[in-house]
């Protein structure tokens, strides 16, 4: 069983988009994997997603009601295989609190689609557009993450 944590800032628009895509996958596909989400600061902690991510993800199936915002802590870089960040930034802040038995575990989560790196882009502060635009590249990293681990073996 391979466990999989997708993170962002606050755990209230990226990451758990990330988480329900990556839930609704493992769950129609039977899949051996286990998601979970936080953020790297505590902000917004046992709180759901931002309503604007609900609903964008809810037009397309995916329920991120029952989701709620946590904070990474440092036994999160051992419970993962992966440990998949949104942009360079928490990229960053992951690889100064990763023990260095675990840095191979840490990954830009977009890494995963081929062509130019990018990042998943934060949406809070703009409209609905941005949230889809958010979405649209979960679903795309999440289906590369999942070909990717299925090449390995899972």
């Amino acid at each position: 069983m391979k466990r999989v944590l997708f993170v962002c800032t606050g755990n209230i628009c990226r990451s758990p988009t990330a988480e329900g895509v990556a839930r609704h996958l493992v769950a129609q596909h039977g899949l051996p994997i286990e998601v979970d989400s936080a953020g790297t600061q505590g902000y917004h902690v046992g709180e759901p997603p931002d309503p604007r991510a609900q609903r964008v993800a809810r037009k397309r199936g995916y329920d991120l009601s029952k989701l709620r915002a946590r904070k990474l802590i440092a036994a999160d870089f051992g419970l993962f295989d992966l440990l998949l960040a949104m942009d360079r930034g928490h990229l960053q802040q992951m690889q100064r609190m990763c023990p260095p038995e675990f840095a191979d575990r840490v990954h830009l989560f977009l890494d995963y689609l081929p062509g130019p790196k990018t990042e998943v882009p934060d949406p809070y502060y703009g409209g609905e557009a941005g949230f889809e635009h958010v979405l649209d590249l979960c679903e795309d990293g999440v289906n590369a993450l999942f070909a990717a681990l299925r090449k390995q073996g899972m």
